[in-house]
């Protein structure tokens, strides 16, 4: 019986030592959390610069301007008694330097709890410091970081990043940035989220790209086309607007909901609701090796206004007259993203370079460092295929 007693005593201390535990954790209460980062050009606010008069400096060069958005820790779990969401506050707090960590480090001689990334939901980053300064440069640290998660969401702001981090509401800012993405399901003009994980792998190709513009008015924000970074600089070069935000979906036929907006013969408007789309790209080569690309674009759709209240809108051959109406608008929209894309600022960033590395992944070992020179003599040639097969509701 003893030794059954003293065997059991070790079997349990046994299991004991070899559970898991948390020996290195901090209780959330002692931390500050930050789901928010706006990054601008070195310029130190009012605050800081009281601070280096007082002896508060150190040696450093003003390069840039670090935004962390701190929220109370009970935004982050359940909501309140009863189902209802508690009130909630923020709190931004800014620091000029020229390296990330040095700069959150210096949060914690301003505030009384360090702190911590690991609910970090967006990077907003001005256009004015990525055109100063590489874009690489600017996300080493937050890539490097295990607190900061690979899934959070990067933007770029054509003002001051930090105004994005500001609310006349009591919303969470970065927060309400985070969730606005979601809204792709209703509007190609909203980019699908491109994440830390992913602007890594961009930036490791070293192929020119695309980021979600985010302006600010008056404590509110709107997604308003996208900003183009250089592949081979890392630098911003120029914006796209929502049409080409929209164009650059329509070829790649990531599209989950939108519209065609466009105007008839008498200048009424008409809109074209988007249910489907399908697109494909072809590579085409002649016996002289010149390349050429084909984009063959599907859609059916729904015409969903039509403010040309004398107009039979149930008849087939009105729909067909509005079919090509539909695709010459979306024509003209694609067309002009290809200019700007060939003559502007002389970049792909559609996916046609994504295409030739899988049709042609030798050639393209070749060409890649130099795609968007390659591109620009590239002609590219599309054929749009619109299909009206619902009126909605109509009295007609």
């Amino acid at each position: 019986m003893f030794r059954q007693r003293v065997l059991r005593i070790l079997l349990v201390l046994m299991v004991l030592f070899t559970q898991p535990g948390c020996w290195s954790s901090k209780e959330i209460e002692d931390l500050s959390v930050y789901t928010g980062l706006a990054l601008d050009k070195g310029e130190p606010n009012t605050l800081e610069r009281e601070f280096e008069e007082r002896g508060g400096s150190y040696q450093k060069h003003n390069k840039v301007t670090a935004t962390v958005q701190i929220v109370p820790e009970r935004t982050i779990g359940n909501s309140g008694k009863d189902g209802e969401t508690p009130k909630t506050h923020f709190n931004n707090i800014s620091e000029t330097g020229d390296s990330l960590l040095e700069v959150f480090r210096q949060f914690s001689i301003r505030q009384n709890r360090p702190i911590i990334g690991h609910h970090l939901k967006v990077i907003v980053i001005s256009e004015d410091l990525v055109q100063k300064e590489k874009i690489r440069r600017l996300m080493d640290f937050v890539l490097r970081d295990n607190d900061i998660r690979p899934s959070c969401l990067i933007f770029l702001s054509q003002g001051r990043a930090s105004d994005t981090l500001m609310t006349t509401s009591e919303e969470i800012p970065s927060f309400r940035l985070a969730e606005m993405v979601h809204n792709n399901f209703r509007t190609s003009k909203v980019m699908k989220g491109i994440t830390l994980s992913n602007l890594d792998a961009l930036m490791y190709s070293k192929q020119s790209f695309v980021l979600q513009n985010v302006v600010e008015a008056h404590g509110e924000v709107e997604f308003s086309g996208a900003g183009i970074i250089k592949g081979d600089t890392g630098h911003w070069i120029g914006n796209l607007d929502q049409h080409d935000v929209e164009s650059i979906a329509w070829i790649k036929g990531d599209i989950k909901g939108g519209s065609i907006k466009a105007y008839d013969q008498s200048n009424d408007s008409i809109t074209y609701e988007i249910k489907s789309v399908k697109s494909k790209i072809t590579l085409n080569e002649t016996d002289d090796k010149k390349i050429s690309f084909h984009v063959a674009i599907e859609s059916t759709g729904r015409l969903i206004e039509d403010w040309d209240v004398k107009e039979h809108s149930s008849s087939v051959g009105y729909f067909k007259e509005l079919e090509k109406i539909f695709e010459e608008k979306l024509t003209q929209h694609i067309n002009s993203l290809i200019h700007k894309m060939q003559s502007t600022y002389k970049v792909e960033v559609a996916g046609f370079g994504d295409w030739y590395s899988i049709e042609k992944p030798h050639v393209w070992k070749q060409i890649k460092d130099h795609w968007d020179e390659e591109f620009t003599r590239i002609p590219v040639t599309f054929d749009l295929k619109l299909k009206i097969t619902d009126f909605g509701s109509t009295s007609d």
